[in-house]
């Protein structure tokens, strides 16, 4: 119980270390088990990488060490695998061996799952390499079509790989590895079973074979405190055009003419009995909507008579009920307000979404952010953002295989580029997985030596840039989603959604401006973010908010509740103060709904737009990885950055220590302004794009130095060839005068 107390009361340390096992600072519960911290012993480590260890056992009693796993044996497991390399990141620490006979593979948990190993957690919890992991046997009479995975709904081919799994008891029953694993994650042993035929053992056994951990505990439903409170609640808010209730429309006083009837039908609409002149709580009473539907169906004649002589016959007042408006957007028991209500539950979820969420915008960079990187300088921290775009670009480079050589042109106005590109996207002709070419039209400033590569580059540039400026999202630098009612019914945010992953696999820059809250909406969630006061770009807004968080005693607290009542209202945030603190709980609520809930149906939208050509999944899968190039700025050319980019060709037939030392003074020369041309004209002479791709570039930029007079950028190739000469000064020269004048004639 002390370790325990001991974990809770460090969670903002305990989110931040890095596992003494595989040295990663993740803190994803899905997908590593959970993250424990104990700061007495200095020790934090992943629950799974602990359990698939090779050289550790549960020696001791469950509330011993971590979960019977002495701390000693797991210092000496720690030097064991520190003399072991991981055979996929190549880093020490590969604590994890593959069991498969003479096979000497070691790796890390999470290289392991990145790699499509096996882990079983059953047993002597085994593990298995790519090479030699479990199989599930296909007949060679099965159909190789494809069919819905039944948990997720969407299509799963049936192929022997290992992001599919079929059930060994329904012959037609096929499922993404993903959508089961989350399914056993929830359900638990007693209740994660085949979802056609609802077997347990068989299927649980399969699972376990494969890979799939289900845990030893109740289903998450069961688990969750007041999980059906909300079937308890009944609707009590008095609904006539003119409330006689002077203590509000919500009070209620049983047995009396206070009393709140509900309609008989619907009872999701109410009235004080005063209020509609009833005088007992057997009379029947309907809403105005059922009156009206019963009257179109030609059913309500008489009711509607006994109803009105029971109205007349109650000192002639008359009912009062407005004219409501359509059912669908008002909710009783699954309204914003009942669901703000349970926030608590969301915010206090030990996931790592969650953690870091009340830095400041300017700081909010990547979903889990290392402890050691807010220490780092900036430099160093530099330094981290382009290995993880190294990442980035490998990544995407497997997504590229997807496309073919068949061709999409799109044909786009430079005057009026996101409806063209619009146009494009949706027309019929078009599919990702082609290879995009762009011809610019209506263009004064178009060049005559541009290639299609060029051109591609330019489109997603502005592309890129007018999405960011567009209404579909709000906010300075780091954006959310925005609730554009228009954009919705047009399914712009689908189609926003497919340009950033259609660009990002084919060549375009990266989006950069995402706000962290977003970007883990998207990964995680929506449920596992928690928005802070910079998330929200409506000033009043923001400054109500500001109000409420800031408000230093009861009173005033509460009359800025009534100050600012219609807007809790619509949010679903209005209820009674009784302390100060309850504005932090309510603060939260309000933040949920303007950032998170409010949006939901464009979140949706975009999140289907962003798995085209499979970069959600991605995204889900390497979350720290794409953080660096969704939620942060692209980083600025540098000298070093452009001379790190091209490799010098070893066939050039000169001193390549002099035409190198040539070449990176020429750059420092530009970085410090000592030039005419900039760096974004250097890689836009050789390459076509003044940026550097998230994907990078294919094929990526040479330079050779040949007997030429003036350097030649050829786009085609990426190639720069650049001419030998006696000095620097005569490099200098020509180099400044051949981008300049080249690129003037393409403006021009």
């Amino acid at each position: 119980e002390e370790l325990r107390m001991s974990k809770r009361n460090n969670f903002d340390i305990q989110s931040t270390k890095i596992c003494v096992l595989c040295g990663r600072t993740d803190d994803c519960p899905e997908k590593y088990g959970e993250k424990r911290t104990y700061v007495e012993y200095n020790l934090t480590v992943h629950y799974y990488c602990l359990l698939m260890s090779s050289g550790i056992w549960q020696r001791g009693e469950e509330d011993e060490g971590v979960d019977g796993f002495l701390i000693a044996d797991i210092r000496k497991e720690v030097k064991r695998a520190a003399k072991l390399t991981c055979n996929i990141c190549k880093k020490k620490g590969a604590s994890i061996g593959c069991v498969a006979p003479k096979c000497k593979r070691s790796y890390h948990f999470p290289c392991g799952i990145q790699r499509e190993c096996i882990f079983q957690f059953m047993e002597d919890f085994r593990s298995y390499c790519w090479e030699h992991r479990p199989v599930q046997e296909f007949m060679d009479k099965e159909p190789r079509g494809a069919s819905q995975c039944t948990i997720c709904l969407d299509l799963v081919e049936h192929l022997p790989v290992y992001t599919v799994l079929k059930s060994p008891c329904c012959k037609n029953a096929w499922f993404h590895r993903e959508c089961l694993q989350y399914q056993a994650l929830s359900a638990g042993i007693f209740f994660f079973r085949c979802t056609v035929c609802n077997n347990k053992d068989k299927f649980q056994n399969e699972m376990l074979r494969m890979g799939i951990h289900i845990p030893e505990r109740d289903a998450s439903w069961e688990l969750e405190e007041n999980a059906y409170q909300d079937l308890l609640h009944c609707y009590q808010h008095c609904d006539v055009k003119r409330c006689l209730c002077k203590k509000g429309r919500d009070y209620n006083e049983p047995d009396s003419k206070w009393e709140i009837q509900r309609c008989q039908y619907c009872g999701s609409r109410g009235t004080h009995l005063a209020c509609s002149s009833l005088k007992a709580w057997e009379q029947n009473w309907e809403c105005m909507e059922c009156r009206s539907i019963f009257a179109k169906s030609g059913k309500y004649s008489k009711r509607k008579k006994r109803a009105l002589s029971a109205s007349e016959n109650s000192n002639g007042t008359p009912c009062l009920l407005e004219e409501p408006p359509p059912k669908s957007p008002r909710q009783s028991s699954g309204s914003p307000r009942s669901f703000l209500l349970q926030s608590p539950k969301i915010m206090c979820q030990n996931l790592s979404p969650c953690s870091h969420l009340e830095q400041p915008a300017s700081n909010r960079v990547t979903v889990s952010p290392s402890p050691v990187m807010s220490n780092w300088n900036w430099s160093l921290r530099h330094k981290y953002l382009r290995q993880q775009r190294k990442e980035v670009c490998n990544i995407l480079k497997e997504l590229k295989v997807q496309v073919q050589t068949k061709t999409t042109r799109l044909n786009i106005n430079a005057e009026n580029i996101w409806s063209s590109a619009l146009k494009g996207f949706r027309q019929r002709i078009f599919s990702p997985t082609n290879t995009i070419e762009v011809n610019f039209s209506n263009c004064k400033n178009r060049s005559k030596t541009n290639t299609s590569s060029a051109s591609k580059h330019h489109f997603f540039q502005v592309l890129m840039l007018h999405l960011q400026n567009s209404s579909l999202f709000e906010g300075s630098f780091g954006k959310n989603l925005s609730l554009d009612f228009q954009a919705l019914k047009e399914n712009l945010y689908f189609e926003a959604g497919k340009m950033i992953a259609v660009s990002l696999v084919h060549g375009g820059p990266p989006p950069g401006f995402f706000s962290k809250t977003l970007f883990k909406c998207l990964v995680y969630g929506p449920e596992n973010a928690k928005p802070v006061l910079e998330d929200v770009a409506d000033v009043d807004v923001a400054q109500t908010i500001k109000t409420i968080k800031y408000a230093n005693s009861l009173s005033s607290l509460q009359s800025t509740l009534q100050d600012c009542c219609e807007f809790l209202t619509a949010a679903g945030c209005f209820r009674p103060v009784t302390a100060l603190c309850d504005k932090n709980m309510l603060v939260n609520d309000i933040l949920i709904y303007h950032v998170i809930k409010r949006i939901t149906l464009p979140l949706e939208s975009f999140r289907q737009g962003l798995k085209t050509l499979g970069v959600l999944e991605k995204m889900q899968t390497h979350p720290d990885v794409f953080s660096s190039i969704f939620c942060y700025k692209p980083e600025r050319l540098s000298a070093e950055t452009v001379y790190n980019l091209f490799t010098i060709h070893s066939s050039s037939d000169v001193n390549k220590v002099e035409g190198a030392d040539f070449w990176m003074g020429y750059l420092q020369d530009v970085e410090s302004g000592d030039s005419v041309v900039t760096l974004e004209d250097i890689l836009l002479f050789v390459t076509g794009s003044s940026y550097i791709p998230a994907i990078g570039f294919d094929p990526e930029p040479t330079i050779k130095f040949l007997h030429i007079r003036y350097p030649i950028g050829n786009r085609l190739l990426n190639c720069l060839e650049l001419p030998r000469t006696k000095t620097y000064q005569q490099f200098k020269n020509k180099m400044e005068l051949t981008i300049r004048n080249t690129l003037r004639v393409e403006r021009e």
